[in-house]
């Protein structure tokens, strides 16, 4: 069964209550049960991970590289200062799409750059806790299987 990897960084582990007019109502449990139904649904497995703690997130990745054919990941605040964490995705051979819920590019100008984007395979920004589902079909397309004659579309 194929497996995503859902990362998210510091602090969303409080979504739901954290600065709702930014982030909204929903938390990350809801989150991982949306993404984790859309995968259940194409036959995926839906592997979930948060941590407060940058080397934690580096070791996640470091393991997605022998389960997981893709990584959604919302680095939090590390977007913008982890040269460690783009060091981790760019050693692996994982595709990841970075996904924020609020717009970066319309807030704090230190927000503006993430150090993670080069090594993305794709960015949703701004869209909110959907953005995490649409990573996840976005990946489920790109590795669908034609039925037909075997060729990965």
């Amino acid at each position: 069964m194929k497996e995503l990897l859902l990362l998210n960084g510091p602090n969303l582990n409080l979504l739901g209550e954290r600065e709702p007019g930014v982030y909204g109502a929903v938390t990350l449990e809801d989150i991982e049960r949306q993404v984790r139904d859309i995968c259940k649904q194409e036959g995926w497995q839906l592997k979930s991970f948060q941590s407060n703690h940058e080397g934690d997130l580096v070791d996640a990745i470091h393991e997605a590289r022998h389960s997981s054919k893709g990584i959604i990941f919302n680095p939090g605040a590390y977007t913008h200062t982890s040269v460690a964490l783009r060091d981790a995705i760019s050693g692996v051979n994982v595709p990841m799409i970075e996904v924020h819920i609020s717009n970066v590019h319309k807030r704090e100008s230190f927000r503006h750059t993430s150090l993670l984007s080069p090594v993305s395979w794709g960015q949703i920004v701004g869209l909110g806790p959907i953005g995490y589902q649409l990573a996840a079909k976005a990946f489920i397309d790109h590795f669908k299987e034609d039925t037909d004659d075997g060729e990965a579309k």
